[in-house]
């Protein structure tokens, strides 16, 4: 969750039952009824992609030694480009090293991180041919072709309207594999059975995306959309939704999703299957499953619709320990369902809190009302509920100072997607309400759970820990705010640091888009260092001081990625 990163059962990092409606739109046969192990295809293609098996040439004292020198500033030392090759490498998810993994349950498409010593310190380079990219909302119809040259998808899905190229752009028409004449006529076709209008339902997951246009379409109805799926042979899809300003982020499902999806979803939401095996030819049986297990869960049916299933889930805890074929059960009542972050899927139906069940879907306030109103969730938190009005405040306070002392371009076609890389509350987003912007609220592993909050208030997110690289592409992000930088690599028990802040830096930039902003506050020792590192990856830094209404001793510093090229 995590990241929101639902991949299976090595890192999970999940919401729990945080959405109000998961869409399984045109996910073909991966959404198989959850015995059925995926089929390989593709799996040569993926493992055989461009991108170089990064390695280091540096044994791990050079490394640490060049580390030392960036956060001291000595000799004025730069951390050099990486290969051309290496233009869209995501580390914990390259085709070349996960190939070599087992294929059971598709592990080797989960996240697989490689140890830091062995992570290269080096900055990517953006591809030949990159430009500035195409500003939202133009880039939900068209990006710049040479920016991510990838014509696969187009070759393989443009006569079902995923995309297509016309140069320089690629255009994309807002179809999908299941809704080939347009993601709008199949949205109109869900409000024949789903509130998607009116507030009631806020967010949503989409997964196995494709391109994203679902999630991009149902914009226009104010439902926040985290789109999702794997790196795999159609490679870029995820690449394409981010540079179209769509959220998403680089993740799978094993096939046990149903009861992932169960796990995530909120009391009174919505899932949406579209495509196999849904009255499909051939697959009768996973069908029958399919429906066997929604019963056992207690999920409502409320319509077949061609290809497409629509379930609502109880409001109450499931029906189980009622007898059925599977052997599902309820989990131990000692299981925290919100703890996803390295925990291995389980086969058990987690069970609804009584603060859950306050927070179902249409009983919790509607949208935007619930982006103020502090959910129940935060009585997790000593005062909770004064700490969540204290905190909206005080970011609302915090933004108006970016925007007019700092002169961030909040509110501009300059930004449009954004990180939070420590979100806590989600406070941070909520500020950002008026602008065109989504906002990824990063919830650190080792910190306190406060990602139900965030989805309570109608915001998305994922969880992560920062010592690891994130699961995204090069080039994703417009802006990078994080508050209290140092607090993401130190153990909160010992107060040791786990990693250091020039790896962290380096991933920073990998996310990165040319010309894009990093914000980052800390106490001034912190922010010192910070500068010299700012330097080695060639951003330009200025250091500000905080604004007057708050306390303590932060600074602020303000960069801007440079936009450099390989000779």
């Amino acid at each position: 969750m995590g990241h929101l990163n639902l991949s299976s059962s090595k890192r999970n990092p999940r919401q729990w039952r945080l959405l109000d409606l998961v869409s399984a739109a045109f996910f073909g046969a991966v959404l198989l009824f959850f015995l059925l192990v995926f089929t390989p295809l593709g799996d040569t293609l993926a493992a055989s992609g461009r991108q170089a098996l990064l390695r280091s040439s540096l044994d791990p004292r050079q490394r640490q030694r060049l580390v030392a020198l960036v956060e001291t500033g000595g000799h004025h030392q730069t951390i050099e480009p990486c290969p051309a090759d290496t233009v869209d490498h995501m580390p914990c998810e390259d085709p070349r090293r996960n190939s070599q993994l087992s294929r059971e349950m598709n592990y080797y498409r989960e996240r697989h991180c490689p140890p830091p010593d062995e992570t290269p310190l080096c900055l990517i380079p953006p591809p030949q041919g990159y430009r500035i990219p195409v500003r939202w909302p133009e880039s939900l119809n068209k990006i710049w072709h040479s920016n991510m040259p990838h014509n696969k998808i187009a070759d393989r899905k443009g006569h079902q309207g995923w995309m297509k190229e016309e140069d320089p752009y690629f255009i994309f028409p807002g179809g999908g594999t299941m809704f080939p004449d347009g993601a709008e006529q199949y949205i109109e076709k869900l409000k024949q059975y789903i509130p998607i209008t009116g507030g009631v339902i806020r967010t949503a997951l989409d997964m196995g995306c494709g391109v994203a246009s679902f999630g991009g379409y149902l914009l226009a109805d104010d439902i926040l959309t985290l789109s999702f799926a794997p790196r795999d042979s159609h490679k870029a899809q995820i690449q394409f939704a981010l540079e179209r300003g769509i959220p998403a982020f680089v993740a799978m499902l094993d096939a046990t999703y149903f009861i992932e999806v169960d796990r995530i979803i909120r009391p009174g939401g919505f899932i949406v299957i579209s495509g196999p095996p849904v009255q499909w030819p051939k697959q009768d049986k996973e069908w029958a499953d399919l429906q066997t297990v929604a019963r056992a869960l207690c999920y409502e049916l409320i319509a077949v619709d061609g290809n497409t299933v629509i379930w609502k889930k109880p409001i109450g805890d499931s029906c189980l320990p009622n007898q059925n074929e599977f052997g599902l059960q309820l989990c131990d009542q000692s299981v925290d369902s919100s703890h996803a972050w390295y925990i291995k899927l389980k086969k058990c139906v987690s069970r609804t809190s009584s603060v859950i069940g306050e927070n179902a879907v249409g009983i919790i306030p509607k949208w935007p009302e619930r982006l103020t109103k502090a959910p129940l969730r935060a009585k997790i938190i000593k005062s909770g509920i004064d700490v969540f009005d204290a905190d909206t405040r005080r970011w609302a306070r915090r933004v108006e100072y970016y925007k007019t002392s700092l002169n961030l371009k909040l509110g501009t076609p300059a930004m449009r997607n954004v990180m939070d890389m420590n979100a806590f509350l989600g406070g941070f987003a909520a500020a950002l309400l008026s602008d065109p912007v989504w906002v990824m609220n990063v919830v650190p592993d080792r910190k306190l759970s406060t990602l139900g909050i965030i989805y309570d208030r109608g915001l998305i997110g994922v969880y992560h820990d920062w010592c690891e690289p994130f699961s995204t592409y090069p080039r994703s992000y417009d802006l990078i705010h994080v508050s209290s930088i140092e607090s993401l690599i130190k153990d909160p028990g010992s107060g040791k640091s786990r990693c250091n802040l020039v790896d962290l830096m380096v991933e920073i930039d990998r996310m990165l888009r040319p010309e894009g902003t990093v914000v980052i506050r800390d106490s001034s020792e912190v922010i010192n260092k910070l500068g010299r590192i700012a330097n080695a990856v060639r951003w330009t830094a200025t250091i500000h001081e905080k604004e007057p209404e708050s306390q303590g001793r932060e600074k602020i510093l303000v960069a801007t990625k440079s936009f450099w090229k390989l000779p």
